[in-house]
């Protein structure tokens, strides 16, 4: 949920600021991977210290799998989603506050 939440974030920043919904998508797959990644790889690191424990032990496989399978099927997906979803109409919206917005700072 969290990467969702960033990756949209920062298309919706980047239409405001008047680029093409295509270009927006595309940076924010490139832009955003990265912290991605390294929180992903946070999660696992953190929970490589829970292997030891047999208690515990389910609950850092668990997490693992669940960050490792959350980071392969948002960082695609969700770009690609967003394209398809917000090409219709919402794109159109933001360039035209982006707009607005340079307008009025003119």
């Amino acid at each position: 949920m969290r990467n969702s939440i960033i990756l949209v974030d920062f298309i919706e920043l980047k239409l405001r600021e008047g680029m093409p919904l295509a270009l927006a998508v595309e940076e924010a797959g490139v832009v955003r991977f990265r912290p991605i990644l390294l929180t992903a790889a946070a999660v696992i690191v953190g929970s490589l210290v829970m292997l030891a424990d047999p208690i515990f032990q389910g609950l850092a496989i668990s997490l693992m799998a669940g960050s490792v399978a959350a980071t392969l099927l948002s960082v695609p997906s969700i770009p690609i989603l967003y394209f398809l979803v917000a090409r219709r109409g919402r794109a159109a919206q933001l360039h035209r506050e982006g707009a607005m917005n340079a307008a009025t700072e003119s």
